[in-house]
């Protein structure tokens, strides 16, 4: 018999009995007031559900983000930031500093804007041939043109992009907001993705992770087709009465372990997380499926037709989870890899010819129609990329660009956002930032002051620091973008 078995006392023996099954019928012989008493962790604070709704640091302007986000790096001096200087010097090489995949260059081969350029609005922003339906709606939109990022590489740009830091392992932006904010639809995730229809992103589900927090608050992947949540709908063979059976199994469970999940937060996110499964087998198909909608609405956006279904179907889901109270919803444009997305290389014509027309008539159609139900107000979007392009041809022939993360152009409307504003410069090629120049985690101070969140005082402790979205040094939400 085993020596340490023996010595063990009696207390030990009861108190290791009453933690394993024995446990369960204990509990089913205790009421609930009992146990209700009994629901504190151990450093006596009560356990709360981390999804639970949590009120902002102060009035929120905004109640959701809808991030549109264009992979690869769209050109931002052929889609919104306009050069006419450049129009007449194409193939002419010039003297310019440049840092991209292909590494440091100090001259190169110009390639003109190969789309003109109009003006649209009150405002008399000048945007390309490429979105003449989101011109249409410059007096809602606030652009900033002198973006800045920390890399001209795909996977840590986008790493950046959504999480702050270009090295994995941190929460991206849905993720802080699902923690600072928590989910006002208990039955639904508080930050969804959808991707484009080629593939994911260069790197993968760390652009929609938790990173350092509990899984709780990652990201979940909606498709726009089929069956929206992988892995959620029950077994063909499964009854209603027994999955109502199964359910009930689950919440009485969860009733008799309050004491046990009090005391061990990784049970209590999973017991959380099968009730938001079953939740979400209900709630999920009646919230993505398109069948409620007009037909007029369904054209808006492009849906039934080439190129504009895939892209469409999404910023329709979009609004309708946002109508329902998600706070954090994500769509790709692009995937995989090249021409797959907005990484023009090679041909730059054939392939933001591709994706322009894929996303122009949905995006102008999401912005009209969070108008017209009196979400916009409450719905911050974002249009950008991981960064942009620069003014010269990659290659010795060709239109293609490479990749420019010294300058480059994003955009914010609805939420708060001042409308018909432009902000910051680059120079005029369209290389560098001049004016004004933002990085990464002003754009993510920006979207959380919105929502009613101090992005420095929004912290996470972790690895012994109070972790933060826009890193411990801080930074300031860029406030000439921000209606008073």
């Amino acid at each position: 018999m085993n020596q340490n078995f023996c010595r063990r006392t009696r207390r030990e023996f009861l108190w290791q009995s009453g933690g394993g099954f024995a446990g369960l019928a204990l509990a089913g012989l205790l009421d609930r007031d009992f146990l209700a008493a009994q629901d504190v962790r151990a450093d006596g604070a009560e356990w709360v559900n981390p999804l639970a709704a949590k009120q902002p640091h102060f009035a929120p302007k905004a109640k959701s983000v809808i991030f549109l986000f264009m992979y690869g790096g769209p050109s931002h001096i052929d889609t919104f930031d306009y050069k006419p200087t450049m129009y007449g010097m194409d193939g002419k090489t010039i003297e310019v500093k440049t840092f991209g995949r292909g590494g440091h260059k100090n001259q190169g081969r110009i390639v003109e804007p190969r789309w003109k350029f109009k003006q649209y609005g009150e405002c008399g922003k000048w945007v390309s041939d490429l979105f003449p339906n989101v011109g249409e709606c410059v007096d809602d939109i606030a652009f900033v043109h002198s973006m800045t990022a920390d890399s001209p590489i795909h996977g840590s740009a986008m790493l950046q992009m959504n999480s702050g830091k270009i090295q994995s392992g941190s929460p991206c932006l849905g993720s802080w907001i699902n923690y600072g904010l928590g989910s006002e639809n208990e039955n639904l995730p508080g930050f969804v993705v959808m991707l484009d229809d080629k593939g994911g992103p260069i790197s993968g589900p760390k652009n929609w992770s938790s990173g350092y927090m509990p899984a709780t608050y990652q990201g979940c992947v909606v498709r726009s087709e089929g069956t929206p949540i992988l892995d959620l709908k029950r077994p063909q063979h499964m009854t209603d009465g027994a999955q109502r059976r199964m359910l009930d199994t689950l919440r009485e469970f969860n009733e008799q372990h309050e004491l046990a999940r009090a005391g061990n937060s990784e049970l209590a996110a999973r017991i959380a997380s099968y009730e938001l499964a079953y939740k979400m087998q209900s709630t999920a198909p009646e919230a993505v499926d398109l069948g409620h909608e007009t037909q007029a609405t369904l054209d808006s956006y492009g849906i039934g037709k080439e190129p504009t279904n895939y892209f469409g179907r999404q910023c329709v889901m979009a609004r309708r989870l946002v109508e329902r109270g998600v706070r954090f919803v994500q769509i790709y444009s692009g995937g995989a890899h090249n021409d797959d997305n907005w990484d023009a290389h090679g041909d730059l014509e054939a392939n933001h010819n591709l994706h322009a027309a894929e996303t122009d008539k949905p995006i102008a159609a999401l912005i009209n129609d969070l108008k017209q139900r009196g979400l916009f107000d409450e719905t911050l979007v974002v249009w950008g990329g991981e960064f942009g392009r620069q003014p010269t041809a990659e290659y010795a022939k060709g239109s293609g660009r490479d990749h420019n993360a010294y300058g480059f152009t994003m955009w914010m409307a609805g939420g708060g956002i001042k409308g018909g504003v432009s902000l910051g410069k680059t120079d005029e090629l369209g290389s560098t930032a001049v004016e004004d120049r933002m990085h990464v985690r002003r754009i993510h101070a920006t979207i959380l002051q919105q929502l009613g969140l101090d992005p420095n005082a929004l912290a996470y402790f972790y690895g012994g620091l109070d972790q933060r979205l826009v890193g411990v040094e801080g930074a300031e939400p860029i406030g000439d973008l921000i209606a008073s």
